[in-house]
Order: C-alpha cells, then sequence, then structure tokens
C-alpha cells in the first residue's frame, strides 16, 4: 500500500488515483492521516480484505507531508559507512540522536527558503512508525514499521556548527527544512526493502556552476547503513517510547554539500529519490 496526505486528508494512492480512507471506510479510518497510524494493525485489516475502489485521479503538488504533525521526530547522523568516511569520523558504535521540531515538517513538494548561504542537503529514507514501541528487541521493532517514505533533513551548517556546543536540531529545523514524501509505503511493496537506492540530483544555479544542467550530488543503496532500520528502532525504544505516527529520518549516504563545497542557492530545484516510493521536489527561494 501506499498511503499519503492529500490536502489534510489520508489517502490509498495507486496509478496515478487516490482513493480518500475515511470516504472508503464509512468513517472508520481517518480522515487525519496519523489517525491511520494509530489505527494501524486494524487498518491494514480492512484495507487487505475491503472491496476498495480505484479512486479518482490527483493532483501530485497537492500532496502534504504523510504526516504533519508526529508526536516526535528522531533523526540518525553518521549512518553510513560513506558518510562517516567522507566528514574523516569514525564509524560508530551506537546510533547517533537528535531531533527535528516539528515545525520544520513540510510536503515533498515544498519550495523552502533559505535563511542563509549555508544551507545544506542530506537525502534520507524515512520511517513512519506504525506500533507502539518500548524496549523492543529487533523483530519487534521491525513489526512496527508502517512503511517507508524519502525525505531531506536540510541543514543550516552555520548555525548547527556553533559552539560552544553543537546545536544540530536547531541548525535542522527551520521551516520547510524536513520534508518528506510523496507516500508511505509498505515494505511488502519492495523486493528488498533492506537494499533500496537513493539519490539526489540539482538542477538550477548549483548545476549551471559545474557546466550541467542537471547534477548528481547522491547516489548510495540503504544497504550501506551502518545500523539497519530495525536496529535503529530497537535502539531508540530501549530509552524512548515511540509512537504510531512518529518519523524516524535513518541517516544520509556520502554526497552532502559541506564535503563538496556547495550550499544550496536561490533557484536551485532538488529531487531526491528513492527506488521504490518515489520523488521530492525541492526548490528553493
Amino acid at each position: 500500500m501506499r498511503i499519503a496526505n492529500l490536502q489534510g486528508r489520508a489517502v490509498l494512492v495507486q496509478g496515478g488515483n487516490a482513493l480518500d480512507i475515511a470516504e472508503a471506510s464509512e468513517g472508520r479510518f481517518g480522515p487525519a492521516p496519523r489517525a491511520v497510524f494509530e489505527q494501524w494493525e486494524a487498518f491494514t485489516a480492512w484495507a487487505g480484505s475491503a472491496q476498495l475502489g480505484e479512486g479518482v485521479p490527483f493532483d501530485e503538488g497537492q500532496l502534504d507531508a504523510p504526516v504533519t504533525d508526529p508526536r516526535q521526530v528522531f533523526a540518525i547522523g553518521l549512518n553510513y559507512r560513506d558518510h562517516a568516511d567522507e566528514a574523516k569520523l569514525a564509524h560508530p558504535d551506537d546510533i547517533i540522536v537528535f531531533t527535528k521540531f516539528p515545525s520544520s515538517i513540510d510536503g515533498p513538494n515544498a519550495t523552502v527558503k533559505l535563511p542563509s548561504d549555508r544551507v545544506d542537503y542530506e537525502t534520507e529514507l524515512v520511517v513512519v512508525i506504525g506500533k507502539q514501541l518500548h524496549r523492543a528487541d529487533l523483530a519487534t521493532a521491525r513489526a512496527a514499521i508502517a512503511g517507508y517514505t524519502v525525505g531531506q533533513d536540510y541543514s543550516e551548517r552555520a548555525v548547527q556548527g556553533r559552539g560552544p556546543a553543537p546545536q544540530f536540531s536547531l541548525g535542522k529545523s527551520f521551516p520547510g527544512f524536513s520534508p518528506f514524501g510523496p507516500a508511505v509505503v509498505t515494505l511488502d511493496e519492495f523486493a528488498n526493502p533492506d537494499a533500496l537506492r537513493i539519490t539526489a540530483v540539482i538542477e538550477g544555479p548549483t548545476a549551471k556552476a559545474h557546466d550541467t544542467d542537471a547534477l548528481t550530488l547522491q547516489d548510495g543503496n540503504t544497504a550501506d547503513l551502518i545500523f539497519p532500520v530495525d536496529r535503529v528502532l530497537s535502539d531508540l525504544s530501549q530509552i524512548v517510547t515511540l509512537y504510531p505516527g512518529d518519523v524516524v529520518f535513518t541517516g544520509t549516504p556520502a554526497g552532502v554539500g559541506a564535503a563538496k563545497g556547495i550550499f544550496l542557492k536561490p533557484g536551485d530545484v532538488l529531487t531526491s529519490t528513492i527506488e521504490g516510493i518515489g520523488s521530492m521536489r525541492n526548490t528553493f527561494e
């Protein structure tokens, strides 16, 4: 299944059509997107057995973040081997965790206002939680995954790095700095949910400065995660409680702007893609 947020209402999307979940379930589920994840077990049982219609054509430009109001947003740092290597940092022994404040959440087609000339990109696999977790083992953590989507962890590097201690959460929480979408895709939709190609391609002034119309910035695979998704969720749950609808950004592969000397410029357009999920397209002003 592919669950999305169309103008504030939870929908199932397939083949260019959107089916309103609240209407199809006669009010049992939704219409608020987070409500679907809060009833995840019952919802998936219904969706697997109900005779669902095809829905109606929709404008993908009207999709918002699949969950606009999660209780918690977690992000994992240095979780790809090649990214740790490009940062010249040791591979961590434990997950590195920060938060992105919910006011930074935006949709997959967001236009992001750049607060400075030091804004970086980080393309990420994002997990949406479907069951409450605390002190979970790996199998329980994996069973709590509602699905995967595409996200960007935009970062204002000057704020992030200002001392005397780094300000990761503030530097990564300007408005529009946590877009994700276009839909939450359940794991049964993937041939191998643990090995998904993840890319970022930029057009506009940054690409033109490199004498091309489109410049590939990142090209990685989620198989290179240091801590796989189930380990991330299990380790988080040893301390915190994860709730349905919570969002976890799982880290970024190599190719971030700070390593390349590239920062986002007004007029740039960044397309972030994960195999089997789809793409986000953010513009900057």
